[in-house]
């Protein structure tokens, strides 16, 4: 940590100093990975080209594909890091903070150095169009999952019970839709389910004060066991009439879906894709540009003084919580009506604490952590794209990379991580 401390012009000697303080993590935190990177590559060289391809087929102007030599391409991406990290060494020596653009770009070199080497050799591609396309679809629910969390959290409630709320909207989603014939219906069902749970969580929490990680602990084993139960006992039996559902196709937005590289893989997804698209603007301008997001900052950080002007705080943690339940129960939906046809024990896999995970990831923005969960959903996709090329990486490394991450950034090392003040409190009108 270096701190740098100006004066204005002018001023006298004694005046106050502005102290601003710059942190070092972001430089040597590039210094490390890019030298990690290098290793890499001199320890395990491997020859011939990598093929990558930027189109589908269905775009207006196709672009060709590219064959490009895998090691040289490394080579030149580790370069190119190497720049962004003096770059932010330079702005540190400046007493200036690195900009998330120089990250972005330290990324994107490092992922398409890390791409050229795992390819080369290889006679499959790496299909940008698929890439990206499969990444969104498993992110979809930690999306929706990490987006109720966020909320959760930000009024001052700690939701564990979201992968409770992922599992009961995906039963209920497959039981709705398979009754009514209807993807729509089992959308619905499924909001309610997770606010149903989310209530039940308020309930304990809010009402009667429990610790809030205990509730939901219980919450997610209540739930993994009633619907293995129900499946059990009544979807196999009964599996052609309760758990036979209408799934939401793809749809293509004219004149998007035709762009090159991204428009296959952005804009021919599901109803649900599109809905998480809007989802996330939104959750953001309602939180930081709506009276209702001040009063649920407000009620999160300070429930006291929230209270002295007038917050009623227990309805406005319940409402919140409710509101969060039902976008978490959008995202269990999608397992049911969009991914496969049928419900199946434990078919969320843990995709809640994944979503938990994107929530201090994302530092409690709704944004950011919609863009953590894009991060575990690209990790879960390349782990596959990994394995068809025969990239000589283990499988269980890509999906371990994003929870390293993750820790790495609740320990401060990519930038403070702070929770709302009052997260996990129970709060007591004296």
């Amino acid at each position: 940590m270096s701190t740098v401390a100006t004066v204005p012009a002018g001023a006298p000697a004694d005046a106050a100093r502005h102290v601003r303080v710059v942190s070092r993590k972001a430089p040597v935190a590039f210094a490390v990975v890019t030298g990690l990177f290098a290793l890499l590559l001199l320890l395990a060289p491997r020859e011939g080209d990598t093929l990558f391809r930027f189109s589908s087929g269905t775009e207006v102007l196709s672009l060709p594909d590219a064959a490009v030599p895998g090691m040289v391409t490394a080579w030149v991406c580790t370069a190119i890091a190497a720049a962004v990290t003096a770059a932010a060494f330079t702005l540190l020596a400046a007493g200036r903070r690195v900009p998330l653009v120089l990250t972005l770009a330290l990324a994107l070199a490092l992922l398409v150095g890390f791409l050229a080497w795992a390819g080369a050799g290889s006679s499959r591609d790496f299909s940008v169009a698929r890439l990206v396309g499969g990444s969104i679809l498993l992110a979809v629910p930690i999306v929706f999952g990490a987006l109720g969390g966020v909320i959760g959290e930000r009024v001052g409630v700690v939701n564990i019970a979201i992968e409770g709320q992922l599992l009961a909207g995906a039963f209920c989603a497959a039981v709705a839709s398979s009754l009514t014939n209807s993807p729509v219906v089992g959308v619905v069902a499924a909001v309610l389910a997770g606010a149903l749970v989310a209530l039940v969580l308020g309930l304990f929490t809010i009402t009667y004060r429990v610790n809030q990680v205990i509730v939901g602990v219980v919450l997610n084993v209540l739930v993994i066991g009633l619907t293995s139960f129900l499946y059990t006992q009544v979807l196999v039996p009964g599996a052609a009439e309760l758990n036979q559902t209408e799934r939401f196709g793809p749809v293509a937005i004219p004149v998007l879906s035709a762009v090159p590289v991204l428009g296959p893989a952005l804009f021919e997804q599901s109803v649900l894709v599109y809905l998480m698209y809007l989802a996330v603007p939104a959750v953001w301008f309602a939180m930081f540009r709506t009276r209702w997001g001040l009063r649920l900052r407000a009620v999160g950080e300070h429930p006291k003084a929230a209270d002295t002007v007038g917050i009623k705080v227990p309805r406005t943690r319940y409402r919140t919580l409710l509101i969060a339940g039902g976008i978490v129960g959008i995202g269990g939906a999608f397992y049911t009506v969009v991914s496969v046809s049928s419900f199946g024990e434990e078919m969320t896999a843990g995709a809640g604490f994944i979503a938990l995970a994107a929530v201090i990831f994302g530092k409690w923005d709704p944004v950011r952590a919609a863009l953590a969960a894009l991060l575990f959903g690209f990790a879960s996709n390349l782990e596959g794209a990994l394995s068809v090329v025969g990239a000589p990486v283990p499988s269980q490394f890509m999906l371990m990379l994003p929870y390293v991450v993750t820790i790495l950034a609740v320990a401060g090392l990519v930038g403070r991580s702070r929770p709302p003040a009052a997260s996990g409190e129970p709060y007591t009108k004296e």
